[in-house]
């Protein structure tokens, strides 16, 4: 059986408007440029064919992925979700035990992980430390370069 992917609302959307972007913008534009290549001549000594043609290959697979993505997608009702505890969709402030630096990280499914804007996934070593943890716990995670340890200061759904 094949893992359920959870995604807000918005993370849906986002995903079947680049899935149709890959079929129905990308796509098109990868044929039109393997039938301008194919009309070049030998396409055994057709550099810009086999580029083409190698583009398709990708484009098509990222469809796939994304296609068997959208066929598991359940989506969750992020304003049903407690704040007792830190749930996926959730806003967590921790404070870094080591210098008292403060950061707040919002908990999402790897599909709509954003680390520029602190959004990270519940399977990455912060995340899956935070996940089900309420305010004032302290947890402690392995990272490249060692080894970190945050309190929990405050959980929101906002």
């Amino acid at each position: 059986m094949c893992e359920p992917v959870y995604l807000s609302r918005e993370g849906l959307i986002k995903l079947e408007g680049k899935l149709k972007r890959l079929k129905f913008e990308e796509r098109p534009k990868i044929v039109a440029e393997i039938k301008r290549t194919r009309e070049l001549g030998d396409l055994s000594e057709n550099a810009e064919y086999d580029a083409a043609k190698e583009a398709q290959g990708h484009l098509e697979r990222k469809i796939a992925e994304l296609s068997d993505k959208l066929s598991r997608a359940r989506t969750i009702d992020t304003d049903k979700i407690p704040d007792d505890k830190a749930y996926i969709f959730g806003k967590v402030l921790v404070k870094d035990l080591s210098d008292g630096e403060e950061i707040e990280y919002t908990l999402a499914p790897p599909e709509e992980a954003d680390v520029d804007n602190d959004i990270i996934s519940v399977k990455s070593p912060i995340g899956a430390a935070l996940l089900g943890k309420a305010v004032g716990d302290v947890v402690e995670f392995s990272v490249p370069i060692g080894t970190i340890k945050y309190e929990v200061l405050k959980i929101s759904r906002d």
